[in-house]
């Protein structure tokens, strides 16, 4: 096994070959970009359009992160996933798929519904640590905080995942299968995701996989001028080709097909990737 490799349902991805998509997928009615889908079988199609579009994974998420939103109960983000993930893996055997929790219980429900990765937007907890080496998951963990951090962001960031990681690697997660995520959007001011975006290189340094989420976030909106999130596709799409040249791993975006073409010019310059049908 290749150190620098990352596990997901199975599948030794190298790093630093190419990069990979993760396509979104909310089956939430609050979604900050107006993409929920609560109904399974309107998910699944989804699920399906970014599966042909392109994605290598996808993140299918019950409880909407936006600002301000209303936490739901565990049994009702449990009833929102787990029937989709089940549908999901049916279509799609060899897919990988990631759960957009931090809660134990729905974690545990969606690996025995199919899915293969855990995507914490508050970090690793024990709980979930312990989940992850008990069912052989892959753990994305995000950096995120209650309160804006007043110091400097991107020490912040590499001191909170550091440690995390080190402690999923004490109780026995593998280095493979620990990912880290520096949390655009969350807990952050503006110029902060901002000085994290400019600081990426440093957090692939940390020798973990990395992922990335800006797709549609305010701050890009902010920064383009803006408003409505489905016209970020563009300022997205910015961030994406930066955050190949800094060297991560996964782009967890909305608009999958855009990406594709986005990562597959930037990996062709900066990885020295081509497409299998390349020819000379």
């Amino acid at each position: 096994m290749n150190a620098r490799d990352c596990m997901l349902r199975g599948r030794r991805f190298a790093r630093g070959e190419r990069t990979l998509v993760m396509g979104i997928l909310n089956v939430t009615p609050d979604s900050f970009s107006g993409d929920g889908r609560l109904a399974t079988g309107d998910a699944v199609e989804r699920a399906a359009a970014q599966h042909a579009a392109g994605a290598d994974l996808i993140d299918i998420g019950g409880e909407s992160t936006r600002p301000g939103h209303t936490p739901i109960p565990v049994a009702e983000e449990i009833d929102r996933v787990v029937p989709v993930i089940r549908a999901v893996r049916e279509r799609f055997p060899d897919w990988p798929i990631s759960v957009d929790t931090y809660k134990p219980e729905v974690a545990r429900a969606a690996l025995a519904a199919g899915a293969d990765c855990i995507n914490s937007i508050w970090g690793a907890s024990d709980e979930l640590i312990a989940l992850a080496l008990e069912r052989g998951a892959t753990l994305a963990i995000m950096h995120n905080r209650a309160e804006i951090f007043d110091g400097e962001i991107v020490e912040e960031v590499l001191r909170a995942l550091g440690a995390q990681a080190r402690r999923a690697r004490e109780l026995g997660v593998p280095a493979e299968r620990i990912v880290l995520d520096p949390g655009i959007g969350f807990g952050k001011t503006p110029d902060q995701n901002i000085a994290v975006l400019a600081g990426l290189d440093r957090l692939v340094a940390l020798g973990y996989p990395t992922l990335l989420g800006t797709s549609r976030k305010s701050t890009l909106g902010r920064l383009a001028g803006r408003e409505r999130p489905d016209e970020r596709v563009f300022a997205t799409a910015a961030t994406t080709a930066l955050a190949v040249r800094a060297g991560i791993d996964i782009v967890r975006v909305h608009d999958v097909a855009a990406t594709r073409d986005v990562v597959a010019v930037s990996d062709a310059i900066v990885r020295n990737w081509r497409p299998q049908s390349w020819t000379e």
